[in-house]
């Protein structure tokens, strides 16, 4: 079911404790040379949608919410950004009405990496008013993890920016808006001593042209495996959130 396509007897109608609402949050920014910067958006739309067709009768969809928490892009240009705090704001006020409205199960859906604080932030806020209800995020890369890192090619293993992963999606759902000839490798500067420690870097600090990781490896047919192994990771843990009881 998709909120936005509902009227407002049929969603007062739905039965609040047989739905989780899913509510996909992502970006718009910039994406390197070769990706759109609507790039979050598409993805985590596709995942989403792919996520409500398989499960429409348990699943209420909200519509993406584009703009992210993205300051760290700026020095790009080409990016849209909500400040941090704004968009912890923005997320609890969009989820507010839901909870009031009687949902008992609600997962925020992640398109972009900058929004996992602000989600997390927004949620450790709305628990305490909602103690009884199941109040979930997950950035989709991150749900199915090790079935993404099983599919690429590249040594990165984990969701980049404008990456093989990205790229790859982008060439399944929205193939005309992928500039092939743009696409270039930008290896991450990692440090392995490093690993476990988060820097506080801008993108600009990360990357010479907006983009981390292997899109030279990206495929259309990839792109279909990776939307598959996020989808079904997704659909599996709503039907766990389903038979999940409520918090007490």
């Amino acid at each position: 079911m998709k909120f936005y396509e509902m009227t407002y007897p049929q969603l007062r109608d739905l039965p609040r404790d047989r739905i989780v609402v899913v509510a996909p949050i992502a970006a718009c920014e910039q994406h390197s040379h070769h990706l759109p910067t609507i790039t979050d958006t598409v993805l985590v739309t596709g995942v989403a949608e792919g996520v409500e067709r398989t499960l429409p009768e348990q699943v209420l969809l909200l519509p993406t919410l584009w703009l992210g928490a993205s300051a760290h892009h700026l020095r790009f240009g080409a990016t849209l950004s909500a400040e941090v705090d704004t968009h912890v704001e923005m997320l609890c006020d969009m989820l507010t009405p839901l909870l009031e409205d009687g949902y008992e199960r609600l997962l925020l859906l992640n398109g972009h990496g900058g929004n996992i604080d602000t989600m997390q932030m927004a949620l450790r806020h709305l628990q305490p008013l909602f103690r009884g209800h199941i109040l979930c995020a997950a950035s989709y890369w991150d749900l199915a993890e090790k079935e993404l890192a099983a599919l690429a090619e590249g040594p990165r293993k984990k969701m980049g920016h404008a990456c093989e992963f990205e790229t790859s999606m982008m060439l399944a759902l929205r193939p005309d808006l992928v500039r092939r000839e743009a696409v270039r490798d930008d290896p991450p500067r990692e440090n392995p001593i490093l690993r476990g420690l988060f820097l506080a870097d801008d993108m600009m600090q990360k990357t010479d042209h907006g983009c981390v990781g292997y899109p030279e490896l990206a495929s259309a047919d990839k792109g279909r495996a990776f939307l598959i192994a996020a989808i079904d990771r997704a659909v599996e843990v709503i039907q766990a959130l389903l038979a999940r009881p409520l918090p007490t």
